[in-house]
C-alpha cells in the first residue's frame, strides 16, 4: 500500500510489553502472527492484514494499545487537533522510517499520528 491510500487511516497498532520474546511466543502461538525485529526494543507483527508492533520503549499501558494514524502532512493534522480540542501528550519526534506525535482525544484515550520521512 502506497502512502497516499493510507492517509488519515489507521495504520498500525503498538504494544508496550514487559517482554518482547514473550509477546512473540503467546501471539504467535495463539493467531499465527508473524514478526520482524527492528532491534532490542521494537519488533513489528503482521497478523495478515494490519501490523502493529510490541516495544520495551515505553512504560505498559493497562488501558490498551496505541493506535498509531497515518498522515501525509504531520503539521497540518496536529493543528486540526489543537483546533479540534486535543490536546498534544508527546511532541514530534523522529524514529528510523519517519516522525510522529501523540495526542489525548476529547474523552482520554492517547493517539498517535506518523508520517513516513520517504515521502
Amino acid at each position: 500500500m502506497n502512502t497516499q491510500s493510507r492517509n488519515l487511516s489507521i495504520d498500525n497498532i503498538e504494544f508496550n510489553v514487559e517482554d518482547i520474546a514473550r509477546s512473540k511466543t503467546f501471539y504467535g502461538a495463539v493467531f499465527g502472527w508473524k514478526f520482524v525485529d527492528y532491534g532490542p526494543a521494537y519488533t513489528e507483527f503482521f497478523d495478515g492484514r494490519l501490523t502493529g508492533g510490541f516495544t520495551t520503549g515505553e512504560p505498559v499501558r493497562p488501558g490498551g494499545p496505541l493506535i498509531i494514524i497515518y498522515a501525509d502532512n504531520l503539521g497540518e493534522i496536529q493543528r486540526k487537533l489543537v483546533d479540534a480540542g486535543a490536546s498534544i501528550s508527546r511532541e514530534t519526534f523522529s524514529f528510523p522510517g519517519g516522525r510522529r506525535f501523540h495526542f489525548i482525544d476529547l474523552d482520554g484515550y492517547e493517539l498517535a499520528v506518523w508520517c513516513s520521512d520517504q515521502i
